[in-house]
């Protein structure tokens, strides 16, 4: 829907800033305060890049590395190798289709453990959270080379290091999800003599479960890109191909890999984009 631009004539304005004051030219203090800010932002921002050796001449040097470096990628070129790297892109889905489901299935019922009003018992809720956040604070990537030393190279140490982040991050937007439902429905089913499990059944579930779907699908696309990342350290799929290519300087398949990876994001970013606007109730996207 579109907005209605509202045009003001000249008196109307002078009226409008004669009732609102401090919407027009806000008072002295506030402009000093926010002057303050921005100038302790832009100073930390300063000391850092000065910190951390930022340095106009090597940021133009690299800029013009990366430009050969766009030339030698051309034109994209896959050579022989074809086949191993279709191979690779069922490898690269796989371990987001699979991590990102066994994630979800071990989250959910932590999603509704960490939810208040699920249970209310503030230590119990509270050693649940404190768990999905201690997992959550780490890295896939650093979950990848955990499990590469565990289970050793290949897909499977893939799927679990994508499983543990996703179990982790799900679990607390699912239990987001259920601290925001309407209680009504809760309180409808309580009310009839229903027991507890009955009215996270019949109550939570069918307001819940849309939004969680639509997360789960959201989750599959981002994992579908970070599949590939943590191929890199020899968990499989796509970027354990990349990360070779690039170690022999092979350009060329450099850049069909990342096309590969291109097209298979926005396939799937296409396609999960119409499946949670379905979810949630869209007919189309607006």
């Amino acid at each position: 829907m579109s907005r209605a631009r509202i045009h003001l004539s000249g008196d109307e304005r002078a009226r409008l800033a004669a009732a609102h004051p401090h919407l027009v030219a806000p008072p002295i203090n506030t402009r000093v305060r926010v002057g303050m800010i921005i100038a302790v932002f832009a100073g930390i921002a300063a000391f850092g890049f000065w910190q951390l050796g930022f340095n106009f001449d090597r940021l133009g040097s690299g800029i013009a590395q990366l430009a050969h470096f766009v030339t030698l990628m051309m034109p994209p070129d896959p050579g022989t190798q074809l086949p191993l790297y279709m191979h690779a892109l069922g490898e690269t889905l796989a371990i987001a289709f699979l991590g990102t489901l066994g994630g979800a299935i071990v989250a959910f019922p932590f999603g509704f453990l960490a939810a208040k009003n699920v249970i209310p018992n503030i230590f119990a809720h509270f050693a649940v959270r404190r768990v999905l956040d201690t997992v959550r604070g780490v890295d896939r990537l650093i979950w990848a080379l955990i499990y590469v030393t565990v289970v050793g190279l290949g897909p499977f140490a893939g799927i679990l290091a994508i499983a543990t982040a996703s179990f982790a991050e799900l679990g607390k937007l699912f239990s987001e999800a259920v601290e925001a439902l309407d209680r009504k429905p809760v309180e409808g089913v309580v009310s009839t003599g229903g027991s507890p499990v009955e009215a996270v059944r019949f109550g939570m579930l069918p307001q819940v479960l849309p939004v969680l779907a639509s997360q789960l699908l959201y989750y599959f696309e981002s994992n579908a890109r970070q599949s590939t990342i943590v191929g890199i350290v020899g968990a499989g799929g796509l970027g354990l191909h990349l990360a070779e290519q690039i170690r022999v300087l092979e350009w060329q398949k450099v850049s069909f890999l990342v096309l590969m990876m291109l097209i298979m994001v926005a396939v799937i970013d296409f396609i999960s984009s119409r499946l949670r606007f379905a979810i949630i109730g869209k007919s189309r996207i607006g």
